[in-house]
């Protein structure tokens, strides 16, 4: 009898982890789908600035107003975060709570970093007279760059929420389905700026 009980015990296991796997990758296909939504969405904000671009209106235009050195390292900021995230997940999938919180809060501080930098161009530029009412270009140079800006500010708020559920929970198989997603979203950003400073940056500072 006590054979049987353990048996079944056993299996009882498996099913609840086989269980977990089904609803892991059900989440990671569903998250997978929004970032897709998240992608036309980002699609049609290029395509206005597309349109709008040379519409200057007398105005500044990119190459008046951007520093490339400044981008360049505000993209190469960027660019760190979506590697020290990496090994946040190696360390989260060998159980390591320590680590992965320790590569969790370098990305965080780089990602903040990014944000802080950002801010200041915007600060500078509407210092200067060139804020988004200016002319459409501008308009559309600030939904473009400021929605991205959103996006990353969203990641480093969850972010900070898987921090507290890890400190709190470990290395749970929900917590790195979490942190799964989150890395979607994050690398999803980083190939996102790199089509801004492609489209923005690069082409208007040469145009």
């Amino acid at each position: 009898m006590q054979a049987v009980a353990i048996d079944h015990t056993q299996v009882q296991q498996q099913e609840h982890s086989h269980e977990h796997h089904d609803t892991s990758g059900n989440t990671l296909f569903g998250f997978w789908l929004y970032l897709m939504t998240d992608c036309l969405l980002f699609a049609s904000v290029f395509a206005t600035y597309a349109v709008l671009y040379m519409n200057t209106a007398g105005g500044p235009s990119g190459k008046d107003l951007f520093d490339l050195n400044f981008v360049l390292v505000e993209t190469g900021v960027l660019l760190v975060s979506s590697i020290t995230y990496g090994f946040a997940m190696l360390a989260g999938h060998h159980h390591k709570r320590g680590l992965t919180l320790l590569w969790l809060l370098v990305t965080f501080t780089l990602g903040a970093t990014f944000i802080g930098m950002e801010v200041y161009e915007f600060q500078h530029l509407i210092a200067e007279g060139a804020g988004p009412s200016r002319s459409a270009f501008l308009s559309a140079f600030f939904t473009l760059v400021g929605m991205h800006g959103l996006h990353v500010t969203a990641g480093l708020v969850w972010m900070a929420i898987l921090m507290i559920e890890l400190i709190a929970k470990g290395t749970t198989p929900r917590t790195l389905t979490r942190l799964s997603c989150l890395s979607m979203f994050w690398h999803f950003l980083d190939v996102v700026w790199i089509c801004v400073f492609t489209v923005v940056y690069l082409l208007g500072a040469m145009a």
